[in-house]
């Protein structure tokens, strides 16, 4: 019997690429760059690479949000007047409903002071031009299990694979086999039933360390 493992729940959209925007005002120039992240390691030296690039600028001002449920998130106004600058790019983040995802906005000091009307103006717009000019994609929450069992269980455990949609990777076949699934995130329970109740397996959970390992 096939199991159905479609949900809504675990879905929410990020940007398939980089994409950026501009506003001008008064003299100032502000860019802003948008990026896919599924991590905060990658925050740092996206922005350090801009600031590298972009030296002469004046401010270099972000704001992320990382997961299906952007519950890691953060601000940054680089000096300018607290909320000015992080906030609208976060709310720009918010009001597109987007996630993994970092907008960093370069400002170019045009010799005018913008005030904080101004300035939230600015870097919301900015932020806003950079979504616009980026593709929206759809993403699904997963979860990575690996699945242990003995080698006389290998057809019983692809056949449950194979009804659940589910494809193996890092496969490793002897008398003791393991392979990974990627398991979306409200399929989880049906999952672990499917193979609960399954003799000579094993059903183990891949934490981020190892996941760091692998990836090495």
């Amino acid at each position: 019997m096939e199991t159905s493992l479609t949900s809504a729940n675990d879905c929410y959209k990020s940007i398939l690429e980089p994409s950026t925007g501009i506003f001008k005002d008064n003299g100032s120039k502000f860019l802003a760059f948008a990026y896919p992240v599924s991590s905060v390691d990658e925050i740092k030296p996206i922005v350090q690479q801009l600031k590298k690039e972009y030296f002469d600028a004046r401010h270099h001002c972000y704001a992320y949000r990382i997961g299906h449920t952007g519950a890691i998130w953060r601000m940054n106004d680089d000096g300018e007047p607290s909320s000015t600058a992080g906030r609208p790019i976060y709310g720009q983040i918010l009001s597109s409903d987007l996630s993994d995802i970092l907008v960093v906005v370069v400002r170019y000091f045009g010799g005018i002071k913008l005030g904080v009307p101004g300035l939230i103006r600015a870097y919301k717009t900015s932020t806003a031009d950079a979504i616009a000019n980026a593709t929206i994609i759809e993403k699904i929450a997963t979860i990575p299990y690996r699945i242990i069992f003995d080698y006389f269980q290998m057809n019983a455990v692809m056949k449950r694979l194979k009804d659940m949609g589910l494809s193996p990777a890092d496969q490793q076949f002897d008398l003791n086999c393991s392979l990974r699934v990627d398991v979306r995130l409200n399929s989880t329970s049906a999952f672990l039933e499917a193979f609960d109740k399954l003799e000579g397996c094993r059903i183990e959970k891949i934490e981020a360390m190892e996941e760091e390992k692998e990836e090495m």
